[in-house]
């Protein structure tokens, strides 16, 4: 089995866990095959917005496997959230290869305030979307063609999925995962994580949440 490629955007001033989050739940996800036993189901790679080596808003350093330029053959894209992307003007290389890239890339996901990433695209226009609550309103008032939902984990739409704040991104990750290898492998990944999925809360693209976290 070839594994799916998983690309996980990298930054200076990333939300740590938004990145580290569901690279755990991605690299936990295993299928065992009669012929070639435990094979992983998913190939992950952090890609450099700009420089590869890059620093969490909390002092994490952490040094990404490739340029976003370099990358090919991407099954699903995630961009974490992080006062790099929410507090700036516009990542126009960010913009140039999501529209670039989109139409080949199978889904495109973003967490908490990475929606500031993927929303000058145009992407998400006319589509719901999910964020952090603390920012609902800002990202309603900056774009207004997006159809804000303030109570989800995490929503679907199409091929874009985007979730709320930082270990939303976990359950975000699990939904991914039922949808492509089942539910047996997505409850193994939450009961090695110990996370709430394992209970299912993961099966619903608009499971409604209490929030304290921020990105």
């Amino acid at each position: 089995m070839k594994p799916r490629h998983i690309v996980i955007l990298g930054y200076d001033g990333i939300m740590g866990l938004d990145l580290v989050g569901p690279m755990e739940a991605f690299g936990s996800a295993h299928v065992n095959s009669p012929k070639a036993g435990r094979e992983a189901c998913y190939r992950v790679t952090i890609a450099a917005l700009e420089t590869k080596t890059f620093r969490s808003e909390f002092g994490l350093t952490i040094t990404a496997e490739k340029s976003l330029s370099g990358i090919r053959d991407v099954d699903t894209v995630l961009i974490p959230g992080g006062r790099g992307l929410r507090e700036s003007n516009g990542h126009h290389k960010l913009t140039a290869w999501l529209q670039k890239k989109a139409g080949s890339i199978r889904r495109i996901a973003s967490i908490c305030t990475g929606i500031y990433g993927l929303a000058p695209s145009g992407l998400l226009n006319g589509r719901k979307v999910a964020t952090h609550w603390r920012f609902t309103a800002d990202l309603a008032m900056r774009y207004p063609t997006l159809k804000v939902n303030s109570g989800s984990l995490y929503v679907r739409d199409g091929k874009f999925w985007t979730a709320a704040g930082v270990t939303a991104g976990i359950d975000l990750s699990l939904a991914v995962i039922e949808e492509d290898f089942g539910s047996e492998v997505a409850l193994s990944v939450a009961r090695e994580l110990v996370v709430g999925g394992q209970d299912g809360l993961f099966r619903s693209a608009e499971h409604t949440f209490n929030s304290a976290t921020h990105c």
